[in-house]
């Protein structure tokens, strides 16, 4: 990989070549795992600005109709967390010259505050191309991290590293973009938005299909009306301010000198988009319960694996093919161009004396050339076999085809591969080796026909079926399941204190735990149409079998498995903890107090917000140096004042507790240790991270007021 400093550049072809399509890469940490960024890309003209307001792309407007620009969000990774984005420099419209990469911050945060800032460029293979990190950062609150530009029908990349005080409404203006910021109107446009939307059930996402989806937990309707996300994918435009022409249409007054004004230019909106609320399910025409309506995708009582495998693969990969901004999400981080999918199942390749049938085959074509890979497929828990997928491998790289995808219902974990697979590096033609797990495919399901919207009413219908498919209990593509054969055993140690530092099953209960936790993000994300991930406090370049490894230590030595997860848009972590020893799971926040404030009326007020909050949540004041006054809401209800210190010390913030018992066995039953995770962040999270946010908010504004005020003196 080439190290980059500020201001070089480099040819693509210099480097690979196979440029055509590049993942880029943005990075950051934060030793108290509270920070974060957007990404944003800005497609430049010869003039050196944007042609028009859709030529930057950002939260509210992630990707390009002709899928080009594909923002791919934020992925798990080894010290944390990265952005994501898809460039198909090859689909790039030939008068763009240059295409920024950008990132910008909210909510007061400084680039300052965040480590190991950093930019990466990988091949569509996955190899690693270039590495710029940023040293310098300060108190910006946006920065351009590089530029790719067109020279001499040549893409070549620049490390830029310059950054702005003014947010990403400086940066965008720079360029030519028109910001409206106005978070009032934003609000009341997109319920505008919505309404016509859900009206015309000709265009969009039908009603029928989103209201469909919402069968399940309750965390959806608990939380949606409070998480900021993404309605759609075009940029929200507010209403166009009234002009001299609309005047004079309207038979208004004629301007002076009785010429009419120019129409003003729309702007861009800033201000992220809510969660999209579906409309009531309509009424059932059938006469009882017992009335199951038809599916398109039946799940029947399978009768072997191997036929539930290939009815998985048969279905996915259909509604791959026919829903193309699914298709394009589940392969544009693999290096798949934007073009015209196709897609086969059970198709014989000759390999050695017996032709070897891979689950799928994915094609895509762009401007006659083709991309091409080989699918494996696993369900119901089964694991991933080396020896098929190393086949798969030797058979693409002979006949020239691009990547092997294995989808099963692991997570995958970096520093621990699901398969040992060898390449051969004496061939001059790369494979790349993905892997999708069940939570992630039903996870992109659930954003585009929940949240984010389709192209027309038959692709949300198609994707609504996807999704009913993979959540029946038949299927087996219900995600990672199991624990693992060490699970049982870790448990017994640590119940006997017999479990020693330095044990290898402790180690796989902790990789199994982190996989957990994956998935439990992913489906989170999914109900709240917002990017979920786990904080990881590590710093860049630390050694994941290192560090789980030092967990594993401290699981033998406290019995506890511990994991804090965010998601995009609220200012508090979850914490998750896993007692071990006495079978009971803790989710908690923190939740800081307002400056400035009456103790006693911060106490009331936190008891309001959590009015409908269960009565055994436990609530602690957090003090200085020291624990301070705890009890349950039913206890602290009627005497909020029994929250404050006796002797007068600053209350610095509250803890909010749940308690579960946990299930004792290592899979997916009523019981299990995995339900017993999932029931306790959905109730968490519904219960009680929903109504906190109005007491967030609160201090939020309370803090900006006394800031101003300060500044103001």
């Amino acid at each position: 990989m080439q190290e980059m400093s500020k201001g070089a550049n480099i040819g693509l072809t210099a480097l690979s070549e196979d440029a055509g399509a590049v993942i880029v890469s943005l990075s950051w940490s934060s030793a108290a795992g509270d920070g974060d960024a957007d990404v944003s890309v800005l497609l430049l003209d010869g003039s050196g600005k944007v042609r028009g307001d859709t030529d930057f792309y950002f939260y509210n407007h992630p990707a390009a109709d002709d899928g080009s620009v594909q923002l791919l969000g934020k992925v798990p990774t080894e010290n944390g967390s990265e952005d994501r984005i898809s460039l198909d420099l090859t689909a790039i419209p030939s008068d763009i010259v240059s295409i920024v990469v950008a990132a910008s911050q909210y909510g007061g945060a400084r680039f300052g505050d965040l480590d190991d800032l950093r930019m990466a460029v990988t091949d569509r293979s996955g190899e690693a191309l270039l590495g710029f990190s940023i040293t310098d950062a300060t108190v910006e609150t946006a920065f351009i991290f590089g530029e790719l530009y067109r020279r001499n029908d040549e893409w070549k990349f620049r490390a830029v590293g310059q950054g702005y005080e003014t947010g990403l409404t400086g940066l965008a203006t720079d360029f030519g973009i028109t910001v409206v910021e106005d978070d009032e109107s934003d609000e009341s446009d997109d319920a505008g938005t919505n309404t016509e939307a859900e009206a015309d059930t000709g265009a969009g996402t039908t009603a029928e299909a989103r209201t469909d989806s919402g069968a399940g937990t309750g965390i959806r309707t608990a939380l949606a009306p409070q998480a900021p996300g993404a309605d759609s994918g075009a940029v929200t435009l507010p209403a166009q301010a009234t002009s001299s022409a609309d005047r004079l249409a309207d038979g208004g007054p004629t301007p002076p000198g009785g010429k009419p004004e120019p129409a003003r230019r729309r702007g861009t909106r800033t201000a992220k988009k809510k969660v999209t609320l579906p409309k009531a399910t309509k009424k059932s025409l059938a006469e009882n319960d017992s009335w199951k309506p038809a599916r398109l995708f039946p799940v029947p009582s399978y009768k072997s694996d191997r036929e539930r495998e290939v009815r998985a693969t048969s279905v996915l990969l259909s509604v791959m093919a026919e829903v193309p901004e699914f298709g394009r999400r589940l392969t544009a981080g693999f290096g798949a161009p934007a073009g015209r999918m196709q897609t086969f199942t059970e198709v014989s390749l000759p390999h050695g004396d017996t032709p070897k049938r891979p689950d799928g085959v994915i094609r895509v074509e762009r401007a006659g050339k083709l991309w091409t890979a080989l699918v494996e497929t696993k369900t119901n828990g089964n694991p991933l076999k080396s020896e098929q997928v190393q086949n798969y491998m030797d058979i693409a790289a002979r006949r020239g085809y691009e990547a092997v995808i294995t989808l099963s219902n692991d997570v995958a974990l970096e520093g621990s591969p699901l398969v040992d697979v060898k390449t051969d590096g004496r061939r001059k033609h790369k494979v790349s080796l993905w892997h999708l797990s069940w939570a992630e495919v039903a996870h992109q399901a659930q954003m585009l026909i929940r949240h984010e919207g389709v192209g027309n009413a038959a692709h949300a219908w198609l994707l609504q079926e996807l999704l009913h498919y993979l959540q029946h209990e038949n299927s087996g593509c219900h995600g990672f399941q199991n624990m693992g054969p060490s699970w049982v055993p870790v448990r017994n140690g640590i119940d006997s204190e017999t479990l020693c530092q330095g044990d290898p099953r402790a180690v796989e209960v902790v990789e199994s735990w982190e996989r957990l936790i994956r998935q439990v993000c992913l489906r989170l994300g999914g109900e709240l149409g917002q990017k979920a991930l786990p904080v990881q406090r590590a710093k860049r370049g630390t050694d994941p079998k290192s560090r789980r490894t030092e967990l594993a230590d401290r699981l033998c030595e406290e019995g506890k498995l511990a994991a804090e997860l965010r998601v995009d848009g609220a200012q508090s972590i979850l914490a998750i903890t896993a007692d071990l020893r006495t079978g009971k799971i803790r989710t908690s926040i923190d939740v800081p107090a307002p400056e400035g404030a009456y103790p006693l009326s911060v106490a009331k007020r936190l008891l309001r917000v959590l009015d409908e909050a269960p009565a055994d949540l436990h609530v602690e004041t957090l003090v200085e140096g020291r624990s301070g006054a705890r009890g349950t809401l039913e206890r602290l209800r009627p005497e909020p004042g029994d929250l404050l210190p006796k002797d007068g010390t600053a209350i610095t913030g509250f803890r909010l507790s749940l308690f579960k018992g946990m299930g004792g066995s290592r899979g997916g039953t009523e019981s299990g240790f995995i339900r017993s995770i999932d029931e306790a962040v959905d109730r968490f999270y519904a219960s009680v991270v929903a109504h906190v946010g109005q007491f967030e908010q609160r201090r939020t504004s309370r803090g900006k007021a006394a800031a101003d005020a300060s500044g103001a003196r």
